[in-house]
């Protein structure tokens, strides 16, 4: 199913690559005339700073190089300065200097094989015969390197390269000649380069069409991965081969659908993609079966605020809003939406979820999600919303998103996208760093309340309804605890204003989790800060208190409060302490 989906997208944009080709950063270009002299070297790059961006060539698609010997494969007029002029990685954690030498060496031989076997093969093509003519003559190549330019090429990780000759506005990999004499199924590189491949053909498991099938599969760079990894890949000689299937023949793909769902998902994953976003150690792909403004909206619920336009996450929360209440919704509503978790996991992509699903069906459920998390705000925080970003960092340690436990995040949405409870570890995380912090923010409380009644929802728990602002009517113990918590701590900060440590630093933890063991000190610490006091606010305190410990079971004070009661004392605390600073007119 995500193989013909991203099929479908492939065909359905007409601006993608043609089958055998895709669009590559090529940010340095070695320009030669028709005898192979070096005459410069072409910086690509536009831009200024961390923005430089190279520019983009329609080249024959990059070649798998799986296993020890990847070195025997190189791509066609161009490639990395390992293939393209010998020169080595700068260092690696596993390899010396001279075994770097050496395989950047074994590459460059590679490639010059190649270009030459091609010129052989079409010695009509000027342009084959000049790159031909470069590499006959050594001292070129040290031209290269002495090049001004070649210290800002080499800074590069692996920076790919390619030829312009003299005279010609397009580089020697995309030029007419070579589309034109190379087929889309490039069989006649795959000879020259010595790839072995099937010739056999299969029904494939996209289009249901019989044709040759694609063995290895093209490799897809996500971030956080070293290197390209593989939806579909398996490896030679191994356990997952069975019935004399050997690699791809496993999971027949024909080399036209391969060449389409690659091209569709390098797409979505390029630095250019307006249909990804990514959290933690998950990068989310999303799209239509057709154009649609949900497409664009979607990775504005999830994603971090852009810094330009913070206030643009909540705007398109909204907009979701009013065009489910309007029924603007509806002429899209049937669409078909895909979402697709993935991330690297060394050679393969590991897939975190697929969800597909009517535009409707799939925005009815972020709405839920946002309406779940709707809560009282303070004084000081106007924000209406806040996406999955936001929640997430405030669960990490020091607020930074690389801190949220592996998985968490694939697990968050796909819960947002069933409707289903949240995942346990979300709860559990955001406890831990309020007891960390001995801070509840407006997003904790939030998150913590959606946690709770979605959990109830599902379950049938019978317990009350966690409501925006405070309850009043809340009679658990988790929550009555909270609030009496925020009462007393509000009482020592008007009678000790600006004191540096409060009870909350001292004991919000034990607190929230034995209350028995510290509520009967601070009661009486509370006394002490009770005479500090106006007689008129101190009656108007010392009746809140009453009434909050009135609605305690007879029993007195709970030993212990499980994970849930824990969260319904954060609630508490946060809804009275915002009570606390609201005047009579505003409650009314």
């Amino acid at each position: 199913m995500i193989l013909q989906a991203l099929y479908e997208y492939y065909t359905r944009k007409g601006d993608l690559a043609p089958q055998g080709y895709e669009w590559k950063e090529i940010p340095f270009i070695i320009v030669i005339d028709n005898e192979g002299t070096f005459i410069g070297l072409e910086d690509t790059r536009t831009g200024e700073g961390k923005s430089l961006r190279a520019k983009t060539f329609l080249v024959i698609k990059t070649k798998s190089r799986p296993g020890a010997n990847s070195y025997q494969i190189a791509n066609v007029f161009w490639d990395h300065y390992g293939f393209v002029l010998a020169h080595p990685k700068e260092k690696s954690d596993k390899k010396t200097r001279e075994q770097l030498v050496g395989d950047a060496q074994k590459q460059h031989n590679t490639f010059v094989t190649l270009v030459k076997n091609i010129a052989d093969e079409y010695p009509d093509n000027k342009e084959f015969a000049a790159v031909k003519k470069f590499y006959d003559q050594q001292d070129q190549l040290e031209k290269v390197l002495d090049n001004d330019y070649w210290k800002d090429c080499c800074k590069i990780p692996g920076c790919n390269m390619s030829f312009r000759v003299v005279g010609e506005t397009k580089i020697v990999a995309e030029h007419n000649d070579l589309n034109s004499q190379i087929t889309g199924d490039l069989s006649e590189i795959e000879e020259l380069d010595g790839i072995s491949n099937l010739k056999a053909d299969r029904v494939c498991l996209i289009t249901g069409e019989r044709g040759p099938i694609a063995v290895l599969h093209t490799a897809t760079s996500l971030p956080g991965g070293k290197s390209g990894g593989k939806l579909v890949g398996f490896q030679k000689n191994s356990g997952y081969d069975s019935y004399y299937k050997e690699q791809g023949t496993n999971a027949p793909v024909s080399k036209k659908a391969e060449a389409g769902y690659t091209t569709a998902l390098n797409v979505l994953v390029g630095k250019d993609s307006t249909n990804k976003f990514k959290l933690s150690d998950t990068t989310v792909l999303f799209w239509a079966s057709k154009q649609i403004d949900f497409e664009g909206q979607f990775a504005f619920f999830f994603a971090s605020p852009q810094k330009d336009d913070p206030d643009r996450n909540s705007r398109e929360v909204k907009v979701l809003f009013e065009s489910i209440h309007s029924g603007k919704l509806n002429s899209d509503g049937d669409t078909q939406f895909y979402i697709l978790g993935i991330s690297p996991n060394a050679a393969r992509i590991s897939v975190r979820f697929w969800k597909t699903g009517k535009v409707k069906d799939i925005a009815g459920k972020i709405a839920l999600h946002f309406s779940d998390l709707e809560i009282v705000h303070g004084q000081n925080d106007d924000r209406e919303y806040f996406s999955l970003f936001n929640l997430l960092t405030n669960i990490a340690f020091e607020y930074k998103v690389e801190n949220v436990p592996p998985n968490l995040a694939g697990k968050v949405i796909e819960s947002i996208l069933d409707g289903s409870p949240y995942p346990l570890t979300l709860q559990q995380q955001c406890i831990r760093r309020i007891h960390a912090d001995r801070h509840v923010s407006l997003i904790r409380a939030a998150m913590l309340k959606a946690c709770l009644n979605r959990k109830d929802r599902t379950y049938s728990n019978n317990e009350k309804t966690i409501t925006m602002a405070l309850d009043l009517e809340n009679s658990n113990q988790g929550y009555l605890c909270g609030r009496l918590f925020a009462v007393l701590e509000k009482i020592q900060e008007e009678a000790q204003p600006g004191i540096n440590t409060n009870i909350k630093d001292r004991y919000y933890g034990a607190a929230s989790s034995t209350p028995v063991t510290v509520f009967g000190r601070l009661l009486n610490l509370t006394n002490h800060h009770l005479a500090k006091l106006n007689p008129g606010r101190k009656i108007n305190l010392e009746k809140l208190i009453q009434e909050v410990i009135a609605n305690m079971n007879s029993s007195g004070m709970p030993a212990h409060l499980s994970l849930d009661d824990q969260s319904r004392f954060a609630i508490g605390y946060y809804h009275q302490r915002q009570d606390l600073f609201i005047s009579k007119e505003n409650k009314n």
